[in-house]
């Protein structure tokens, strides 16, 4: 008798991991309102380890709704490719946050924004619309 209970219950486990990949599964955000223009954060001092994940607006509950920046566990290799709103068409698409080892074309500041969209190209927590020298070396 013990021996089918435990034939059930590993049954039962099987199905839920089989099941829990699917549930996973990323969903895509598209829609008609454009994000509000980004809000300047100060960037932190550098920590050892980690890199500055920037805020963005996040499509929660109908509404664009700010998410702050935070610390993101370095990845030896891999460039963070920070989360950013796109238009295709008329409508917005949310690119969520990722890690690849392909560096984002024209990211010349190694921070995983091309340097055409980047707010901060230098990295020295002055933004570009307020920098004197939005092209001197990066602080470290």
């Amino acid at each position: 008798m013990w021996k089918r209970k435990l034939l059930l219950s590993a049954l039962v486990a099987s199905t839920f991991a089989a099941i829990a990949p699917a549930a996973q599964a990323a969903v895509e955000v598209y829609i008609n309102t454009p994000p509000p223009s980004l809000r300047y954060e100060v960037v932190p001092a550098p920590r050892a380890g980690y890199i500055w994940a920037p805020g963005y607006w996040n499509w929660t509950n109908n509404r664009h709704v700010w998410a702050k920046g935070r610390w993101e566990r370095e990845r030896t290799g891999y460039y963070y490719h920070p989360n950013r709103w796109t238009e295709r068409d008329g409508r917005w698409y949310k690119e969520r946050s990722r890690w690849d080892r392909n560096r984002p074309a024209g990211d010349r500041d190694r921070d995983g924004i091309p340097n055409a969209r980047d707010r901060d190209r230098d990295g020295d927590g002055v933004p570009n619309r307020v920098d004197r020298q939005p092209d001197n070396p990066r602080r470290q």
